[in-house]
């Protein structure tokens, strides 16, 4: 029974034994530990090395005050080319008068060519023979020119505001960066949509100087060749036929060499327009970035 008892005793016991050695913590030599000197010297160089690295992204960063200067630099460049533009806005804004007046004075040339388009076969005019077309085309043009004799003058006032702030811009002073944030802002929202519409509206009025032209070259063209126009239109026409024939064909020359100058013109604004457009929406982006990076800006987000 002794015997018996121990034999079924001794697996426990094994198993036990098993598990305890299992668990048992694992005593290190005295060749597995690291000196302290030697792990202080790893810290160390890796410190040095995070160190160096830190100072290699330091050089290679920008602050919020250097960003601003840039965009001080970049606002007095723009303000070049608002300069220039401002040498032909006022020669914009006497051509669009005197073409509202030259529209004014031809408009008795767009009724008498509706009459003569009904009895006359072949004649050389845009949209012959349709009156209401004729009227219409009167009304839109001095609407569209009255509208870029607005946008020109607004356009003139806030250009002069804009070269005024730049040209008092001082890197010297302690709110340089705040001025040059708000003026950047206001490039973007005043200056650049002042600008997108006189172009808009200068485009419109190129459109009417070549329909305009088209009309009285047409005319001038069709008058010259016979009498009949004169004689189906005279209630609507001074009685004099040579006098109306001088004044069509003057009116004629006036309007193609003026529009010729003015298309060369424009051109010429164009260009600048399409330069300023993406520069100035360059501007706000640093902007944006300056005032994420400078605390002061905060409150402007």
């Amino acid at each position: 029974m002794s015997l018996l008892a121990l034999t079924f005793a001794s697996p426990s016991s094994y198993a036990q034994d098993a598990a305890l050695a299992a668990v048992a913590p694992v005593v290190a030599g005295p060749e597995a530990a690291v000196p302290p000197e030697q792990v202080i010297a790893s810290l160390t160089k890796e410190n040095a090395l995070l160190q160096e690295r830190l100072k290699t992204l330091e050089s290679c960063s920008i602050t919020s005050t250097e960003l601003a200067a840039r965009n001080g630099k970049r606002l007095k460049d723009i303000a070049g080319d608002v300069r220039a533009q401002r040498q032909g806005l006022a020669d914009f804004e006497v051509y669009v008068k005197w073409m509202s007046g030259h529209v004014a004075g031809y408009s008795k040339y767009l009724a008498a060519g509706s009459v003569a388009a009904r009895f006359a076969k072949v004649l050389p005019i845009p949209y012959a023979g349709q009156a209401s077309m004729f009227t219409k085309f009167v009304s839109d043009a001095a609407v569209s020119l009255g509208a870029s004799s607005v946008s020109l003058n607004k356009y003139l006032a806030t250009s002069q505001q804009f070269v005024a702030r730049v040209d008092a811009l001082d890197p010297a002073r302690p709110n340089h960066a705040q001025e040059v944030s708000d003026l950047v802002r206001f490039a973007d929202q005043d200056l650049l949509k002042g600008m997108l519409e006189v172009q808009d509206r200068l485009v419109t009025t190129s459109q009417l100087t070549t329909s305009s032209l088209s009309f009285l070259e047409s005319l001038n063209h069709y008058v010259g060749s016979t009498d009949e126009y004169w004689a189906k239109t005279k209630a609507l026409l001074k009685s004099d036929d040579k006098a109306e024939k001088s004044f069509l064909s003057e009116s004629t020359t006036a309007l193609r060499n003026k529009a010729q100058a003015f298309n060369a013109k424009f051109i010429l604004f164009d260009a600048t327009v399409k330069k300023a457009a993406p520069q100035i929406k360059s501007l706000v982006a640093y902007d944006d970035l300056v005032r994420s990076l400078d605390p002061r800006f905060a409150k402007l987000r």
